[in-house]
């Protein structure tokens, strides 16, 4: 006990190829771990990490003919241009009120569903059975769902609007009207997103020691109370995770589906920043001005995770780090 206490105590006067030798040990020893490791240190590396130094190109003005190294430094002009733009306003708005609402109104219902399927203990078969239908929108494109939201609420041959027709009402373009179009992107992104978001909430239930239901309703505990106040904090941790995650994307509104659903007439309420930048930096080819907007992204993001993290510490004793 000494030795481990001396090791820890005085590694700082181990010399550097002591420690160098010392590291490798442990790094041959623990050789499996790492090897599995591996692969998703190798994706960070080359997909997300490696691609940050082409990122240059939003302080230039980039022409794919003379390079990344060759072309002309301007500063801070690609953000001025973002920032001054007549529709700045109103892509920060729509981007913001989509992404909030997917936050707030998409998280309860994943763990709503995840307390069902954990109380049906006596019959597992439908638990699965509602598992298995509930997260298969997950793996449908927006393309596929853009096809079943037309087929559903087309002004002409929509089932919803025949309905409505038959009731002796008036055909609603609910993808083509600004009133409806945000509601319909946020109620099928959750109806897409909730079984699949479940999954990690229902896996922290899993983990809740049987023994503190069981002690509790042998206690009077109604079913509604043991959820309160056994379940429920029981996954505080992952809730809180899950939310400080989000919110590191709250400027990603979902661009496959808003770009599969929108059209000219919602616009002034569906146009987002991702979409402004495929208009304005992929199809006319300014690309610094895209990945200036990237940068912008990622930035606000990264302030957002470590101002949610202090505040999720402070008040729910967790955070994400």
């Amino acid at each position: 006990m000494s030795t481990k206490t001396l090791v820890a105590s005085d590694v700082h006067q181990i010399p550097s190829t002591s420690r160098a030798r010392l590291l490798l040990r442990r790094m041959w020893r623990y050789r499996i771990v790492y090897l599995l490791l591996l692969p998703g240190f190798l994706y960070f590396a080359i997909f997300r990490y490696g691609p940050l130094y082409e990122a240059q190109i939003a302080f230039k003005d980039f022409q794919p003919l003379l390079g990344v190294e060759a072309s002309p430094w301007i500063g801070f002009q690609n953000f001025q241009t973002f920032f001054k733009s007549y529709y700045f306003s109103q892509l920060i708005i729509n981007t913001l009120v989509i992404s909030v609402a997917k936050l707030i109104f998409g998280i309860p219902p994943a763990i709503i569903l995840a307390l069902a399927l954990s109380e049906v203990r006596y019959f597992p078969q439908l638990a699965r059975l509602t598992q298995t239908m509930s997260y298969l929108p997950h793996f449908l494109s927006w393309i596929v769902i853009f096809g079943i939201l037309l087929g559903l609420l087309s002004p002409s041959t929509g089932l919803v609007n025949t309905a409505i027709s038959n009731a002796g009402g008036q055909p609603i373009g609910f993808l083509s009207d600004p009133h409806w179009f945000r509601i319909i992107v946020v109620s099928s992104d959750i109806w897409k997103e909730t079984g699949w978001g479940a999954i990690l909430y229902l896996a922290a239930l899993l983990a809740v020691d049987p023994a503190q239901h069981e002690a509790a309703s042998i206690d009077g505990a109604s079913r509604l109370q043991r959820i309160l106040h056994i379940s429920l904090p029981n996954i505080k941790d992952v809730i809180v995770l899950v939310t400080l995650l989000r919110l590191g994307s709250i400027l990603d509104a979902g661009f496959t589906q808003v770009f599969a659903l929108y059209s000219l007439p919602v616009y002034s309420v569906g146009d987002i920043i991702d979409t402004w930048v495929y208009r304005e930096g992929i199809l006319n080819a300014q690309f610094s001005l895209a990945t200036a907007v990237g940068l912008f992204k990622g930035l606000i993001g990264l302030c957002l995770i470590f101002a949610a993290n202090r505040i999720a510490r402070r008040f729910a004793g967790t955070g994400l780090y």
